[in-house]
């Protein structure tokens, strides 16, 4: 891509390695054999649950149907595309790993809602007591993206190519 910024070219790499990432997890978790809503410990309060996710983050706002599900797959590829296109220009570290995160990790779910229908969840951390959701690597890109994007937001200088609020 023209133009496309040392740190553009970070993000996207990281969303390249998030979605590499998240896919080969999932493969190995689904080659394990587990039936859906069956439970493996692994150590601590770590254990694998295999959840089929079909709403949103988290299992938020169920969306059973197939029309439901292609709307997800293409809303998911159109923000992934946005980020994409807004992370070539970023010179700022922190934005383009929350740009990669958040695409990386929207993509590997619409990946899954085309393959299987559903989302492969797995990560289950309820024996904590306070976490009682079953998400995936993705879902944790997602998450930490947002928060890395929110963090850069709060920094006093304002984006490149901004206009200051107190013009000298």
């Amino acid at each position: 891509m023209n133009g496309v910024t040392r740190t553009g070219w970070t993000a996207y790499g990281l969303a390249g390695l998030v979605i590499v990432i998240d896919q080969a997890v999932k493969a190995w978790i689904l080659g394990l054999g587990l039936a859906v809503g069956e439970t493996r410990p692994v150590a601590g309060p770590l254990q694998f649950t295999l959840v089929q996710n079909n709403g949103v983050s988290f299992g938020f706002l169920r969306a059973d149907q197939d029309l439901a599900r292609w709307g997800l797959v293409v809303f998911s590829v159109i923000v992934a595309a946005m980020i994409v296109w807004w992370a070539r220009r970023t010179n700022r570290l922190l934005q383009a790993v929350g740009y990669g995160l958040v695409a990386g990790g929207a993509l590997g779910n619409a990946i899954d809602r085309a393959r299987f229908g559903s989302v492969v969840d797995f990560i289950d951390v309820q024996r904590i007591g306070f976490f009682p959701w079953v998400f995936n690597v993705a879902d944790s890109a997602i998450t930490v993206g947002v928060i890395c994007l929110l963090l850069d937001s709060l920094r006093r200088e304002p984006p490149e190519g901004f206009p200051s609020e107190n013009p000298k």
